[in-house]
C-alpha cells in the first residue's frame, strides 16, 4: 500500500481539480472555459512534480544524479511560480511584476524567469545525462 501512495494522492488532487474547477473559475468572473480550467488543473500537478522532484534529490543524497534532480526540481518550482502568476492575471487581472517593476522590466523579470526554468532544467537533464555514462 505504501508504494501506490503518490499514485493514490495524484489521483485524488487531479479528480478533486477537475470537479472543482469550473466553478471555481466561474465564481472569480472567468469565464469557465477550458483553457482557464486546464490552466488551473495543472497548478497541482506542478506542485507533485515540484515535491518529488525535491524528494528524488533527496533520496540521491549528492552525487551527479542528486545534483541534477536538483536543478529540475528548481526549475520546476520557477515554473510553478510563474504559471500561478500566469492564472491569478487571467483570473484577477492582475500582474504582481507589472506591479513591482513596472510593465517594461515586469516583463523583463518574466523574460529571466522563463530563462531560468528552461536554464536549470536543461543543466539538470545535462548533469543527469553525463552521469549516466551514455
Amino acid at each position: 500500500m505504501l508504494k501506490r501512495k503518490p499514485f493514490f494522492v495524484l489521483a485524488l488532487m487531479a479528480i478533486l481539480s477537475i470537479v472543482s474547477l469550473p466553478a471555481s473559475a466561474q465564481s472569480h468572473g472567468g469565464d469557465g472555459g477550458f483553457n482557464e480550467v486546464f490552466g488551473l488543473v495543472e497548478l497541482p500537478f506542478l506542485l507533485i512534480a515540484i515535491v518529488f522532484s525535491f524528494l528524488v534529490a533527496k533520496r540521491l543524497k549528492g552525487g551527479k544524479f542528486g545534483a541534477g534532480m536538483q536543478l529540475l526540481a528548481w526549475g520546476f518550482l520557477i515554473m510553478a511560480v510563474g504559471h500561478l502568476h500566469m492564472q491569478v492575471d487571467q483570473i484577477y487581472g492582475f500582474n504582481l511584476f507589472n506591479t513591482l517593476l513596472g510593465e517594461v522590466a515586469g516583463r523583463g523579470a518574466w523574460f529571466v524567469a522563463l530563462i531560468a526554468t528552461w536554464g536549470l532544467s536543461a543543466l539538470g537533464f545535462l548533469k543527469i545525462y553525463k552521469a549516466s555514462g551514455l
